[in-house]
């Protein structure tokens, strides 16, 4: 368990501003994560990856000279902002692009997407890829959906390479792309991890038994099976692997591969020597040439007692990329030139995320109005942290169970944002904009980025001029709606906020159009948006990180729908209050 934090919600940055201090020589700290200290190349493409604490060394130990350029850290489990990722990119490049890479997870999508979106908008030519080695969370027909676990390495260490080589934006992304398609990797684990501040891991598995397949985020595995001995882990891991072959690779004997034996978290550095031995062997039987082995802590999952293989097939290019030199906090092999350390007194207007607060014009109307949004976000914000727990282990179920912590953070900064915006003056609309920026660049992950534009969208219904309207707020929640179904790419039925976020805006819409007052109307939607958050334990997971693990979520509601209908209900108080 995690025994030494201060508050878990400020763990991430706690432990990321640490991390920066200790190695200094290496990265020098942004807001939203940490970038090389060394002098940037002009023109070289700036490799940027990112993702969720917990993982170290992944994201931020693997910065430096050989390796990435820049890596943009998230909460807990949760994935960067479009803020963070911008603005680690933006101090990142140096005049040859960016390419964006992180694991395959819905948040991680969205959130880097957003980000590509921005920096192409602002000039800034931006490429993404999403890592998807994990054999196990996917079928090889859809091998799209799979999860990016340990896999991120060489993909990370190949597009890297490619770029101190001076490889242009295009060609770089290629070559990740094609790193990817020839690395698979599968793991197994004999207990969950435990959160910061939880006083239980995510998942258990019996004494004598062990998971099979599992994630990097807590979740559990695909199936479970007798607990082995180190020989026989080192046999299901490599005969897995073995079985599914990437394109061009049509049997292992005379071929290469970089291999990674990968602990998850507290499985000591001798038990994983003990299983690479065979692994070794097993391999060598195979016909299989490894090529410069890792074997250690490399993407972790907190105090996970698991470990994860992956096979990496090469050719001459690869090879060449797995084994150029690189010099980071955490990842080193071979020698570097020497570099010249970046000035510390760089201009960092190109990376700062604003210029001040802006002077607000807003009428009476819409500010009064401002002042009913900002008590609904206060209540709001109550109410999650009241449930925080609760959320969390419904999340935990299928998940990793790190939306209790999201939500805080979310809505603690949106209330705050919110706050100092009415001191500002602020409308409705801009009060809520500045509401939904904060939460989705405090909170990340997947549900950040859908209160965001939850919360944009009613902030652009709403105006800073107009008085709200009973019409004009439900008309936000709608198109709040269709955003996050745009966006987010869920319909109801697939086990998310969608199942609640669609029957609550439908009969928001509805009751106002029969004539009902906005405090009744709301009042009838949150009866059915709790009806609605209860009906999804009836259903299984199809889209996210609990997809793979529906049969244990059946039963248990979604965490994201029973986290909005308490919202919904919390923001009527404020409604009926205001009346």
């Amino acid at each position: 368990m995690t025994r030494l934090y201060n508050d878990p919600a400020a763990f991430a940055d706690e432990a990321l501003e640490g991390f920066a201090a200790a190695h200094r020589r290496w990265v020098r700290p942004v807001p939203g994560g940490v970038v090389r200290a060394t002098a940037k190349t002009p023109g070289q493409v700036a490799v940027v990856i990112g993702g969720g604490s917990g993982h170290y060394p992944a994201f931020s130990g693997l910065v430096g000279q050989g390796l990435a350029h820049g890596a943009a850290v998230g909460n807990v489990f949760a994935s960067p902002s479009a803020q963070q990722i911008r603005t680690v990119a933006r101090a990142a490049e140096s005049g040859g692009g960016v390419l964006l890479l992180y694991g395959n997870y819905a948040g991680d999508v969205l959130h880097f997407g957003q980000a590509a979106e921005r920096l192409n908008a602002e000039g800034t030519a931006t490429r993404t890829f999403a890592v998807t080695d994990d054999l196990s969370s996917a079928a090889p027909d859809e091998a799209h959906k799979r999860r990016g676990i340990a896999g991120d390495l060489p993909v990370f260490k190949a597009a890297a390479a490619a770029a101190e080589q001076g490889l242009p934006l295009d060609e770089v992304a290629r070559v990740a792309a094609y790193a990817n398609a020839r690395t698979r990797s599968f793991g197994i684990a004999f207990s969950g991890c435990t959160l910061p501040g939880a006083d239980h891991p995510l998942f258990t598995v019996p004494e004598d038994r062990m998971a099979v397949g599992l994630g990097i985020h807590g979740e559990p595995g695909i199936g479970e099976a007798a607990v082995p001995t180190a020989d026989e882990a080192a046999e299901l891991l490599v005969s897995t692997l073995l079985k599914e072959l990437p394109d061009g690779v049509t049997a292992p004997d005379g071929q290469r591969a970089a291999v990674i034996l990968n602990g998850l978290g507290s499985v000591k550095y001798e038990e994983l020597f003990v299983v690479y031995r065979r692994v070794a062997r097993l391999l060598a039987d195979a016909g299989v040439q490894t090529v410069d082995p890792e074997v250690g802590e490399l993407v972790t999952s907190f105090d996970m007692a698991g470990i994860s293989l992956t096979l990496t097939w090469l050719d001459d290019i690869l090879e060449a990329l797995w084994t150029a030199p690189a010099d980071a906090p955490a990842y080193r092999k071979g020698s570097v030139p020497e570099a010249v350390a970046a000035d510390e007194d760089e201009d960092e207007a190109s990376y700062e995320t604003g210029s001040g607060p802006e002077p607000y014009v807003a009428s009476d109307d819409s500010r009064n109005a401002a002042a009913t949004a900002l008590d609904a976000l206060g209540r709001i914000k109550e109410t999650v942290d009241a449930h925080a727990d609760e959320l969390g282990r419904i999340d935990a179920v299928a998940g990793d169970g790190d939306h209790g912590i999201g939500m805080q953070r979310g809505s603690s900064a949106a209330y705050e944002a919110a706050l100092h915006a009415k001191e500002l003056g602020a409308g409705a609309h801009s009060l809520l904009t500045a509401a939904g920026d904060a939460w989705a660049d405090r909170a990340g992950g997947t549900s950040g980025a859908l209160w965001g534009i939850i919360l944009r969208a009613v902030a652009d219904a709403l105006g800073d001029i107009e008085r709200p309207t009973p019409a004009t707020i439900a008309h936000g929640v709608r198109q709040a709606s269709d955003g996050v179904r745009r966006t987010g790419g869920a319909e109801v039925g697939d086990k998310t906020m969608v199942d609640v976020l669609v029957p609550f805006a439908e009969t928001l819409v509805q009751q106002v159009a029969e004539g009902a007052d906005l405090t009744a109307a709301w009042a009838g939607a949150a009866d059915v948006a709790e009806q609605a958050a209860r009906d999804t334990a009836r259903l299984v997971p199809r889209m996210g990180r609990a997809r793979p693990h529906a049969e244990k979520s059946l039963g248990t509601p979604d965490a994201g729908a029973h986290s909005l209908a308490l919202i919904v209900r919390a923001v009527h108080g404020a409604l009926a209050t205001c009346q």
